[in-house]
């Protein structure tokens, strides 16, 4: 319990730290969608992942992120910024079936934070040959070009 109180209050920590209209430059932001669409997509965005990953198709897992340099990635090992760095971690911390396994995600929440941004607080369990894996995550969704993709993710 004290586990999840302090992943919590980081990930509040965080959220105050973090801001989703930061980075974003040039990038068309398109009008904004009632919660429900909002959710039925970020939804489907995940299930994705969740296929390609499953598959060992790393590329098509980080298609849900936003391909950019400003892109935020904050796990055990520190911050990482960008998602072509973001997709050399997983290739080096996933370089087989074995350590991909199975992943399913556990959402407990999505929640708008403002305009066309939405953070999903949720688990994720890997049931692997090689060891099961099971975490929290807190990222963050923004509508981009019409596309939701996540603009950062604090996974641990």
């Amino acid at each position: 319990m004290k586990k999840y109180l302090f992943i919590l209050g980081v990930a509040l920590v965080t959220y105050n730290c973090i801001s989703v209209r930061a980075d974003v430059g040039d990038v068309t932001v398109v009008e904004k969608t009632d919660y429900n669409t909002a959710k039925s997509a970020i939804l489907k965005v995940m299930k994705n992942q969740e296929v390609a990953w499953n598959n060992g198709d790393l590329e098509g897992f980080m298609q849900g992120y936003w391909k950019s340099d400003s892109l935020k990635f904050y796990g055990s090992n520190g911050l990482t910024k960008g998602w072509q760095n973001t997709l050399d971690n997983y290739k080096r911390g996933y370089p087989t079936k074995a350590q991909t396994g199975t992943l399913n995600f556990v959402i407990n929440d999505i929640s708008k934070i403002e305009g066309n941004n939405y953070w999903v607080m949720g688990e994720y369990h890997l049931k692997r040959d090689v060891g099961d894996a099971d975490g929290v995550f807190i990222i963050i969704f923004k509508r981009i070009d019409n596309e939701w993709k996540i603009v950062a993710d604090m996974s641990c």
